[in-house]
């Protein structure tokens, strides 16, 4: 009764117990990855906003000064006394707020060019404004307290790079040049402004980007430029009136912005505690990353907003199904019981008793109509039952049967088709060969017939030439066996070939002679290793055909300069003694899913050169003599084909 219970229980809470769960925290999880990504945008839209105030900035420190030596006054300055012309520079500078501003003749602006790009493009006309970040010793030379305004003691700062520098006396500088094209006075304009210390450059980026009192002022809206790592200009707190000058970026910031060029949107500690950040990194005139502009709010206030939405929500979906429980079972109290009556018979029915019914469960409802009903269905059930068990034990008996036959039609028409494939290529090999055997048999025969006639014209004088005429003689002989062969291959039926007892280390030594002019083309090394072994029985000229067809192929697989190996030895197989004629290379070696294919008529690697019949051909030949002929890889490269022949003996006494 427990059990029933349960599982109803289960059944029906299921879904208020873990779907509103679930669903809350899908919920839960789209609105927080929402929200993040909320933050991410509002930091990506403020750093652009930092980002565009810089190139104002820029801008307007380079239309200014392009003005100035553009204007009439800086010309009469110029055409005047030292004491004229360094009153202007000091007046000029205070009104444009600039650190520094001189001006560098011609020649002398030739010579600083050649270290900084921005003075380079106003000597070629072109007003031009960068950051760029100046040494001690440039701070130095622009004189002033520039120098020390710049220098900034580094603090030790949790999570980044270590280092060995205790302070930083570079300084990031907004620098600037302008062309000056003045009748005898040619030169460029240069000015700048120290970004180190610059509290008000910083303190205004801060405020145009948080104008929001809420994401700037209670929650803590900060802003920072960046000399590499070092932070030279600030708003972050140290503590309460210090602002975190010297202080550094953490090292994975720094990875991600100075040193892979990317833009930082995410959370990261600075100083104190976690911030929703943006870095940018910034670029000098010579195209480096050499600092980064910083954007960023606290991380905490949202969230605690985050946190206390979701707490909210937890409690309101717990007192939901607080209530909801306890009322489920009350309302649930009568249904249990004609349910686990039910649920007790169709247990019975799973048992295997078709029989079992529960009856009537005392009630004219819903549950009492699904109860008759039921008993009705297991009625049917069990009759459906009876006869579905016999359906299935005929069924079974005539599957088994056509599963049978088709098992038996289906491998007779494989074995079919094979030998219609192979009927094919065979009828194709018929015809190529018919062709072929005319065409080589005509000049064959003129060959031949001049031959003849050189010996007939020579007379006596033939002893001179005698050797060469025989191999002539012997080679088209060889040729007219070759055709004869072919022919023998595509129809075996109308020829019988011609066996003798022949030794075969005398077959290999008159193929190398046969095919000298190949290895010798290529550079081909022959390495022999030929032992004591058995003659075979077999058509001399087959076995001839058979190895200078692999060797060819061999010589073929491989690059000029590569070795031979040709090995022959005596081996038993199948209880019978053999000889072993193994034709090995040293090139790339058969493809694995193509070496099962070499023997097939018409197959080739050599599309533009083979015809793909050499090598089925050459099966046909050894198996003609009882032989077996195998390919495999070399572990270290090639290809080793084995030709396996009985020996002459023992393939009489099987004869026997």
């Amino acid at each position: 009764m427990r059990s029933v219970r349960l599982r109803l229980l289960v059944l029906a809470l299921a879904p208020l117990v873990l779907l509103l769960p679930a669903l809350l925290l899908l919920g839960m999880t789209r609105w927080t990855a929402d929200y993040d990504e909320l933050l991410i945008a509002k930091v990506e839209s403020d750093l652009r906003i930092a980002e565009q105030y810089l190139a104002r900035i820029m801008a307007t420190t380079g239309d200014e000064l392009y003005g100035v030596a553009e204007s009439t006054s800086f010309a009469e300055a110029l055409s005047q006394g030292d004491a004229t012309r360094d009153t202007f520079f000091a007046e000029k500078q205070a009104e444009l707020g600039l650190d520094f501003l001189y001006f560098l003749p011609k020649d002398d602006a030739a010579q600083a060019a050649e270290s900084w790009p921005v003075i380079a493009a106003g000597l070629n006309g072109r007003p031009t404004t960068e950051l760029d970040i100046f040494s001690a010793d440039d701070l130095k030379a622009l004189g002033g307290d520039i120098s020390a305004r710049a220098e900034i003691p580094l603090l030790e700062t949790e999570a980044a790079v270590p280092t060995d520098r205790t302070v930083e006396d570079r300084g990031m500088v907004v620098h600037s040049a302008s062309p000056v094209r003045v009748a005898g006075q040619d030169g460029v304009l240069v000015g700048g402004i120290l970004l180190n210390r610059n509290l008000n450059f910083i303190d205004t980026i801060n405020a145009l980007v948080y104008l929001n009192a809420v994401t700037g002022g209670e929650l803590g809206g900060t802003a920072t430029l960046f000399l590499e790592d070092v932070r030279v200009s600030t708003n972050v707190r140290l503590f309460e009136d210090v602002r975190a000058l010297g202080t550094r970026v953490s090292a994975v910031v720094r990875q991600a912005v100075l040193d892979e060029g990317t833009t930082w949107l995410n959370r990261a500690f600075v100083v104190n505690d976690w911030y929703v950040s943006g870095y940018l990194p910034i670029v000098d005139s010579f195209g480096d990353r050499v600092g980064m502009l910083y954007v960023g709010f606290l991380e905490e206030p949202f969230a605690t907003a985050k946190r206390d939405a979701v707490l909210w929500m937890v409690a309101a979906v717990a007192g939901v199904l607080a209530l909801s429980v306890p009322v489920f079972f009350l309302m649930a109290r009568g249904v249990f019981a004609p349910l686990e009556r039910m649920t007790s018979t169709m247990r019975k029915v799973g048992d295997g008793d078709l029989s079992a019914r529960h009856g009537g469960v005392g009630r004219e409802d819903e549950i009492g109509q699904v109860a008759t009903h039921l008993d009705d269905l297991l009625d049917a059930v069990q009759d459906r039952d009876q006869r579905l068990r016999e359906y299935a034990d005929e069924l079974n008996e005539r599957v088994a049967q056509r599963t049978a036959e088709l098992s038996d039609a289906n491998a007779k028409l494989e074995e079919t088709y094979r030998q219609l494939v192979m009927s094919e290529k065979l009828a194709s090999i018929g015809e190529i060969t018919a062709g072929v055997a005319h065409e080589i048999n005509n000049p064959v025969a003129v060959i031949q017939g001049n031959v003849d006639v050189v010996r007939e014209t020579l007379g006596k004088d033939v002893k001179s030439v005698k050797t060469e005429l025989d191999l002539v003689d012997g080679q088209v002989s060889r040729i007219q066996a070759i055709v004869g062969k072919l022919l023998q291959f595509a129809r075996p039926g109308e020829y019988a070939g011609y066996e003798q007892t022949v030794p075969l280390d005398r077959v290999i030594a008159d193929c190398l002679v046969l095919v000298d002019h190949v290895l010798s083309k290529k550079q081909i090394e022959v390495k022999t290793d030929i032992q004591s072994a058995p003659s075979v029985k077999a058509d001399p000229g087959e076995l001839q055909q058979v190895v200078v067809n692999l060797i060819v192929n061999a010589a073929q697989a491989m690059k000029t300069g590569g070795a031979l190996d040709i090995c022959l030895s005596e081996q038993a197989r199948d209880g019978l003694n053999g000889i072993a004629l193994e034709v090995a290379d040293r090139g790339p070696g058969i493809d694995e899913a193509m070496i099962d294919h070499v023997f097939d008529p018409f197959f080739t690697t050599k599309q533009a050169e083979g015809t793909g019949l050499g090598l089925s051909i050459s099966q046909a030949l050894v198996q003609r003599a009882k032989g077996q002929i195998t390919v495999r890889n070399r572990p270290r490269g090639g290809a080793v084909f084995t030709v396996w022949l009985p020996a002459a003996a023992t393939e009489k006494t099987a004869a026997e």
